[in-house]
């Protein structure tokens, strides 16, 4: 028993913050970041010639192919180490959700408490602050269920886990026109006279929210053809998605390589100015709902088709344009033989977001009937070998002499259009 309860205390002390076995959200995050370092100075190391065993360091296939196997096997595990952090940060982040909406309940009541100095407490304030509560506590009962999954925001998360710009909008509109009409039924609840009743009733007239509700319908729409425009061009190998290993708030403005997409920007800067005034009019006029002027409405209109054209115009099928022998300072000029390298040229052979060491290293050539893994070249800071545009292997023995044909699977699973060359022996 005692020994039992030594090894259990063992365990709890080394999970209570050094752990790096990336399994436990206690040490999911220093286990991702030494696995990195390592991985780094391993990289750096090679790429300065460093490292390699005697048995392969006179042959520069057989080092570049050790050095490869040796990068991928480093890769992997940070790779993994990364999952388990992005699923330990999630299980975190559902807590940061819960207080984030509560400290805006709490800036809420600050907020009227500060205005309705002079002006006296309201009716209209009361059922502003009780319908933030109520909002409040729905979204806190969601971050419960879904805790495991980003809290309140796991209907934002898409299916290449990122935060999908389409879903963060229309969830934005959605919990504001919830936010609008619990208010008026608060007003309605606690009115006293039919006059005021009735007033508030005509409040709600579509003639009011004509657009507020175009505005609502729009947005939600797009995030729904959104979803399926996106899946249908994955599946039609028209565009290249990769899992990411957990969402950032970056992913609202930039693209899956994680750079600024003009599309995606618009469309959250004017979606924010649109709710900003929405919500002032609301304030202003607690009795209805927000009526959002047509000229605005008709920006997030534009707004919105731009971003969904957006999404029609990104992406692309990877393509082959030609295939050469790769020719080293002082070899002769010579047709592409079994052994030698061969450069591939085109576009798209990086996905974006795959630029990773784990990711790169799924690339498959295929050579005829043979399967060959694309090398990583390291240089420092990153890899000479594959890029976008261009990527060397080498061909196997394998590989029958004649007429074959050359074909690249992505890290993404698509692949590109066959290119015939000639191998003699």
């Amino acid at each position: 028993m005692a020994v039992q309860e030594a090894r259990d205390g063992a365990g709890a002390a080394a999970h209570a913050g050094g752990c790096t076995c990336g399994d436990c959200p206690h040490g999911a995050r220093t286990g991702h970041r030494r696995a990195v370092a390592e991985f780094l100075s391993k990289r750096d190391e090679f790429a300065a010639g460093q490292g390699l065993p005697a048995a392969v360091a006179h042959s520069v296939s057989a080092s570049r192919q050790w050095v490869s196997e040796e990068l991928t096997q480093s890769a992997e595990l940070v790779a993994a180490r990364g999952r388990a952090e992005g699923e330990a940060w999630l299980a975190r982040l559902w807590g940061w959700t819960v207080c984030t909406v509560w400290a805006a309940v709490v800036a809420l009541l600050l907020s009227q408490a500060l205005t309705a100095i002079g002006a006296g407490w309201s009716t209209a304030r009361t059922a502003g602050l009780l319908s933030a509560v109520v909002v409040a506590g729905a979204l806190t009962a969601a971050s419960w269920f879904h805790r495991a999954r980003g809290g309140a925001l796991a209907p934002v998360i898409g299916e290449d886990n990122r935060l999908s710009t389409s879903r963060a909008v229309a969830t934005a509109w959605v919990l504001f026109v919830g936010y609008a009409v619990l208010v008026l039924a608060g007003r309605l609840a606690a009115a006293s006279s039919h006059a005021e009743r009735d007033a508030l009733l005509s409040g709600l007239d579509l003639a009011r929210g004509t657009g507020v509700v175009t505005v609502l319908a729009v947005v939600c729409g797009i995030a729904v053809l959104v979803r399926r425009v996106v899946g249908l061009r994955v599946l039609g190998q028209r565009l290249q998605k990769v899992r990411a290993h957990r969402p950032r708030a970056a992913d609202l403005l930039t693209d899956d390589a994680g750079r600024g997409a003009f599309s995606d920007i618009q469309y959250v800067v004017i979606s924010a100015v649109s709710l900003v005034f929405a919500a002032v009019r609301l304030a202003r006029r607690p009795d209805q709902l927000p009526d959002l002027p047509w000229g605005l409405a008709v920006v997030m209109l534009v707004s919105a088709l731009t971003y969904l054209a957006g999404k029609y115009a990104d992406g692309g099928r990877p393509v082959i344009l030609s295939v050469v022998r790769a020719r080293e300072a002082g070899d002769l000029d010579a047709p592409i033989r079994t052994g030698d390298d061969i450069e591939i040229r085109g576009a798209g052979f990086v996905p974006p977001g795959a630029q990773a060491a784990d990711r790169l290293s799924r690339m498959v050539v295929r050579i005829g009937a043979v399967n060959v893994h694309v090398p990583l070249v390291p240089v420092t800071g990153g890899f000479s070998n594959p890029t976008d545009a261009a990527l060397t292997v080498p061909v196997p023995a394998d590989v029958e002499p004649g007429r074959v044909e050359v074909q690249l699977v992505t890290a993404a699973g698509v692949e590109t259009n066959r290119y015939a060359i000639d191998v003699t022996e």
